[in-house]
């Protein structure tokens, strides 16, 4: 398999409908996916750690390469990232199931469980909710006066967008998407009037509404933000090596180095049931 790390490449914003059956969206995948490296035969015996792509504010700060070498101490076998440069071109890398290993959001866990038979390992303490908020004065209270209009959000397929699309199952009554970057140009886009509204993580929004001038309509349940699951392919032995390493990371010199290179105080335990059926939220998705 491939030992090279696939860059993490910042995109031009897309702007179309939620729903993505239509054949743009099917070319735009089928394009996108193209830019994801094939995985080679040249070590057999290396792990492949997929991970979602990060926001560019993420990108900044948090490195995966210490899970990765944690992960390859853990085992005795070397682990390559490999990281596609946006949400389209990694639905496309999830359906190939040519990974081992996978850290990604609750909705595209739970559907690698139920299509691959992927088990969950450990969890990202921290949660996630998502706000939908709009400037004080456009005077919108029910997510359906945006239907037709353009709300801003952090990706295709990303938790916050898979979300936001399943608010709007009708295909013919739903806002316009406009991805942005980070969650600071999205404030920018909606203080600007450049959308109506904006879906973005709720901390990001917090001390924005609290200074004036921006509105939450609503607020989602927290769901688990980022969910590490393994592939049937390992050995019992292998999985159970990676689970109780994490879970014990924090009490380790060695584990608490990797959590320190991520960013994190500890890994958790997770369960299926912690987020199940999240995967209905993909469901209008192409290639389901």
């Amino acid at each position: 398999m491939s030992t090279e790390l696939a860059p993490t490449i910042d995109r031009a914003r897309v702007a179309g409908p939620l729903h993505a059956k239509t054949g743009r969206y099917a070319s735009l995948w089928l394009a996108t996916a193209l830019l994801v490296p094939q995985l080679a035969s040249a070590d057999e015996t290396a792990f492949v750690l997929l991970i979602q792509p990060l926001p560019r504010e993420e990108r900044t700060f948090r490195s995966y390469q210490p899970l990765a070498q944690y992960i390859q101490t853990l085992t005795g076998r070397p682990c390559t990232i490999q990281i596609p440069p946006n949400f389209p071109s990694y639905w496309s890398v999830l359906h190939r199931n040519n990974y081992d290993i996978a850290l990604d959001g609750p909705h595209f866990t739970d559907y690698r469980l139920n299509k691959f038979g992927f088990s969950a390992i450990a969890k990202i303490p921290d949660n996630a909710s998502y706000s939908l908020i709009t400037r004080d004065t456009a005077r919108i209270v029910d997510p359906a006066q945006l239907i037709g209009r353009r709300i801003a959000s952090l990706g295709l397929l990303s938790g916050g967008s898979a979300r936001l699309n399943a608010m709007f199952p009708n295909p013919a009554r739903q806002p316009a998407l406009i991805e942005v970057r980070s969650s600071e140009e999205a404030i920018n886009f909606l203080l600007d009037k450049r959308v109506e509204a904006a879906f973005l993580p709720t901390t990001a929004v917090g001390q924005k509404v609290q200074r004036g001038g921006l509105t939450v309509i609503l607020t989602t349940e927290p769901m688990a933000r980022l969910v590490l699951s393994a592939s049937p392919r390992l050995k019992a032995e292998i999985k159970e090596k990676i689970r109780d390493g994490l879970l014990q990371a924090h009490q380790t010199d060695a584990g608490r180095t990797m959590l320190q290179g991520i960013g994190l105080e500890r890994f958790e335990p997770v369960t299926p049931e912690s987020f199940a059926n999240q995967r209905n939220v993909l469901k209008s998705y192409w290639g389901y």
